[in-house]
């Protein structure tokens, strides 16, 4: 007898207060971003879910090499001329990414840029041989020079430049899901383009991620269940132009500063964006070969590569169970 009184209080129980998925997304730093989270009052939800993308556009606002105010812009502009005194964050990341120029032996360059500034992939322009020629010198992670007691940067010759578009947008998936789990969320996924992480579970399976078929962006070649861990792919299909039956795409290799043709794509698992984020841009300069062999010495990550005739390759992790 009691029912349907019971009804009527549910019925009348304010719509914020209803567990529910709450979504958002966005374009920013030249990419998708999507955030997905459970959350049992809807209005939070929908707050939480808005916090991810103003932390997307702040960091953006830091490290874009496209808005000159920032303060990665600011670095560009004057550290050849001596000592620049940058953020505590900033400093934290570009000395994260100079460490994996060391693990990498180069293969991982922020000074890739040096070079990289000269490709424009919507207009189809190319740098010509003699810029690459005077901007090669300047590609070596070793002219950045850090003072971590002082917070400065500097750039040990003229012409040397960095991005930092090989690590941000993993940097940023970490620093959103930090705000989410500081917040109490349990299950969620934040992406940034090719760079994901998850925490929890979607319902009570894990998350699905899906790996792209780099040359039918309608396809998916494999999908990756997922559990409190991170995903990133590199892929040449994600800003190119072809001239001459060449395809020209952003991830260049540091030795050269042309684009690599050995892979298609990389996709690298492991526990936080910011690493998985360096380590494919990495595996995909390496090659098939140096790449697995430096996947596989380092503990708790996997790698699924595509190489340039469209094959498969997996870390050893990965091969045992296929």
């Amino acid at each position: 007898m009691y029912k349907p009184i019971t009804l009527c209080i549910l019925f009348l129980l304010p719509l914020n207060a209803l567990a529910d998925w709450h979504r958002q997304q966005a374009a920013i730093m030249g990419t998708a971003i999507n955030v997905e989270l459970w959350h049992e009052d809807a209005e939070q939800g929908r707050t939480l879910a808005r916090s991810v993308m103003d932390e997307m556009h702040r960091i953006d606002d830091l490290m874009s090499t496209y808005k000159p105010d920032s303060e990665l812009s600011i670095i560009n502009a004057n550290a050849a001329e001596g000592p620049v005194t940058v953020s505590t964050e900033l400093l934290s990341l570009i000395i994260r990414a100079l460490d994996y120029s060391v693990i990498t032996a180069g293969a991982f360059d922020i000074t890739y840029a040096s070079a990289g500034q000269y490709y424009d992939y919507r207009k189809g322009i190319k740098p010509s041989d003699r810029q690459l020629q005077q901007s090669l010198p300047a590609i070596n992670y070793r002219h950045v020079k850090i003072d971590p007691q002082n917070s400065t940067i500097e750039f040990l010759r003229h012409g040397v430049r960095i991005d930092l578009g090989g690590i941000a947008k993993g940097y940023a998936v970490d620093r959103s899901m930090e705000i989410l789990q500081g917040a109490g969320v349990e299950n969620a996924i934040v992406s940034a383009g090719g760079d994901s992480r998850v925490i929890g579970k979607r319902w009570d399976r894990p998350w699905n991620v899906g790996i792209r078929h780099p040359r039918n962006r309608d396809s998916i070649v494999s999908m990756i269940p997922l559990e409190n861990s991170a995903i990133s792919t590199s892929g040449d299909y994600e800003r190119y132009f072809e001239e001459g039956g060449v395809r020209y795409h952003h991830i260049l290799n540091p030795g050269t500063g042309k684009s690599t043709h050995e892979i298609q794509s990389s996709s690298i698992i492991g526990a936080v964006a910011t690493d998985t984020d360096a380590l494919s841009t990495s595996v995909f300069v390496l090659g098939v070969n140096e790449g697995l062999e430096l996947i596989n010495s380092l503990d708790d990550t996997e790698a699924i590569i595509i190489d340039n005739q469209g094959r498969m390759h997996y870390s050893a992790g990965l091969a045992q169970v296929q």
